[in-house]
C-alpha cells in the first residue's frame, strides 16, 4: 500500500505565558491511500492539534510530516496554504459557507484559486453538488436549506478540487441522529470511490463507520486498530459463517 501520510516524531509546543503545554508528544503513523481513518480523543488529547497539522494550518514544533511525497513540515505559512489547496479537502462542524452565496458559488469558491474560467468552476460545482445529493438545490443560499443539505454542501466544496485527502473535523456535530446518518453514508461513498478520509470526532458511534481507529490521550497515541465490526462485514467468510 501506497503512504500518502507520514509522521515521524511529530511533537508540538505552545507557550502560555510562562507555561509550556505539550499537545503532542512524539507521534508516528502512517496513513495509506484509500484509507478511511477515525481520529479520536477527549478534549485535551491533542486530536484537534493533529488535525490542524495534518491539514496543513500549522507546523510542528519538531518532527517530520510527509504528504503525498512532499515534506511540509518547515514551510511558510503561503507554501502551506498552496499545499492545502490543492491537497486537501476540509469539512467542519459549522459548515462555514458564506450566507450571501447560492450553494453554487460557495462550492465554486476553492476553484477560483486554481485558476478555472467562471464557467469551468460552476460545472465541476454542478458535479460537486450532484454527487452529493443535491443538484436540484444549486441556486439556493444556505439559509434556504437544511442543517444537513448545508453540511452536504460544505462536503461537495471540499471535493471539488480532487484533493488527496478529505479531513473533516466532527462533520455531524450540529446534526441530528437521523441526519447523521446519512452524512456518514456520503463519507463511505466517497471512500468507495477512492478517496483518503480522515474523521475526527469524539463520539464512538461516528468513529464506527472508519475503517481504522486512532485514538490519543495526553498528546500520545494510545491505541491504533482496524476496525472489527467494519472487517466481518466486509468479509464473505465471516458473514458465512455468521449467517450459516
Amino acid at each position: 500500500m501506497e503512504e500518502i501520510i507520514s509522521v515521524k516524531n511529530l511533537r508540538k509546543t505552545y507557550v502560555m505565558g510562562l507555561e509550556k503545554v505539550h499537545a503532542l508528544q512524539d507521534i508516528t503513523l502512517g496513513i495509506n491511500k484509500n484509507e478511511y481513518v477515525a481520529l479520536m480523543g477527549p478534549s485535551g488529547s491533542g486530536k484537534s492539534t493533529l488535525m490542524n497539522l495534518l491539514g496543513c494550518l500549522d507546523t510542528p514544533s519538531s518532527g517530520e510530516y510527509v504528504l503525498n511525497q512532499t515534506n511540509v513540515s518547515t514551510m511558510s505559512d503561503s507554501e502551506l496554504a498552496e499545499v492545502r489547496n490543492k491537497e486537501i479537502g476540509f469539512v467542519f462542524q459549522t459548515f462555514n459557507l458564506l450566507p450571501r452565496l447560492s450553494a453554487l458559488e460557495n462550492v465554486a469558491l476553492p476553484l477560483v484559486y486554481a485558476g478555472l474560467s467562471k464557467s469551468q468552476r460552476h460545472e465541476k460545482a454542478y458535479d460537486a453538488l450532484s454527487a452529493v445529493g443535491l443538484g436540484d438545490r444549486v441556486t439556493h443560499k444556505p439559509n434556504e436549506l437544511s442543517g444537513g443539505q448545508r453540511q452536504r454542501v460544505a462536503i461537495a466544496r471540499a471535493l471539488v478540487n480532487d484533493p488527496s485527502i478529505i479531513l473533516a473535523d466532527e462533520p455531524t456535530g450540529n446534526l441530528d441522529t437521523k441526519t447523521s446518518i446519512e452524512i456518514m453514508s456520503i463519507f463511505e461513498q466517497i471512500h468507495q470511490r477512492g478517496n483518503t478520509v480522515i474523521l475526527v470526532t469524539h463520539e464512538p458511534d461516528i468513529a464506527e463507520h472508519a475503517h481504522r481507529i486512532i485514538r490519543l490521550r495526553d498528546g500520545l497515541v494510545e491505541s491504533d486498530v482496524l476496525n472489527d465490526n467494519i472487517a466481518r462485514a466486509n468479509d464473505p467468510a465471516h458473514r458465512y459463517n455468521e449467517e450459516g
